[in-house]
Parts: structure tokens; sequence; C-alpha cells
């Protein structure tokens, strides 16, 4: 198939502002871009500062707070792992009758682990780039922490 040399573009409608729709990519998730809480600017009112500095630490607390569910999920899901292993292998009977059913169990557990902490990794190195966003908005470290 070939394309016309001259081929035009017909566009219907009045010209409009020729800037992108999107953000730009900057490796973050464009819905959160537009999230971003107020930064700090040289000249704010005292009150425009405040509710910069709130909004900040509202974000970060719900983060913290996000960290630390996965966190307790994370230990509560290997203590019930370390429990299941326990009682398996205390019974030798046990674990000669039910070795394949063990193994499939074993296999699950340390998946859910293995993704319960993959998550819970994510989820501090999100906590970081939201304290250095902070940061570079101008938010003291007295809000950050």
């Amino acid at each position: 198939m070939s394309w016309p040399a001259q081929d035009k573009l017909s566009v219907v409608g009045p010209a409009g502002d020729q800037t992108p729709a999107t953000p730009p990519q900057t490796g973050a998730d464009p819905s959160q871009i537009a999230a971003q809480p107020a930064s700090v600017q040289p000249g704010q009112s005292a009150e425009e500062r405040q509710k910069a500095y709130d909004e900040w630490k509202d974000r970060l607390a719900t983060q913290k707070d996000k960290v630390d569910l996965l966190s307790r999920e994370y230990d509560v899901e290997q203590r019930e792992y370390q429990l299941r292993a326990a009682a398996m292998y205390a019974d030798a009977g046990n674990r000669l009758r039910n070795s394949a059913a063990w193994d499939k169990q074993d296999a699950d557990y340390k998946q859910k682990i293995e993704d319960k902490k993959k998550a819970m990794d994510a989820a501090k190195q999100e906590m970081e780039q939201m304290q250095e966003d902070a940061r570079k908005a101008g938010v003291p470290s007295s809000v950050r922490e």
C-alpha cells in the first residue's frame, strides 16, 4: 500500500489551545499528578501555607496507615504459616499421610506471604516518594514526618 505524497488532514472546528490534554509523563501515575496537594510558594499567606501543610499531612498520614496495615497483614501471614508448619512437622504420621496436600498448601502460603511483602514494599516506596515530593513542595520536615 502506498501513501499519497500530499496527504492533507481535515480538521473541523475552531483552532483552540494546542497543548496536549494529558499531563507530561514523568514516570508517575497521571491520576496522582492531578491529586498532588498544593506546594508552598513564596508570598503565600499563613492560611494558604497551613492549608497546604494540612493537605500534605493528611495525605502522608493516609499512606502511613496503609503501610502499617500492610505490615500487620504481612506479620500475621508469617505467623500463621509458622504455626501451620510447626503443627505439620510436629506429627510425623501427618507428614507422611498428607505430604502432597501440605506441599500445595505450603506453596500457596509462601506465595501469599511474598505477595504481601511486595505490596508492603511498594507502599513503603510510595511513602518515601510522597515524603520527597512534600520536601520538594516546600513542606517542613515537622509536617512530613
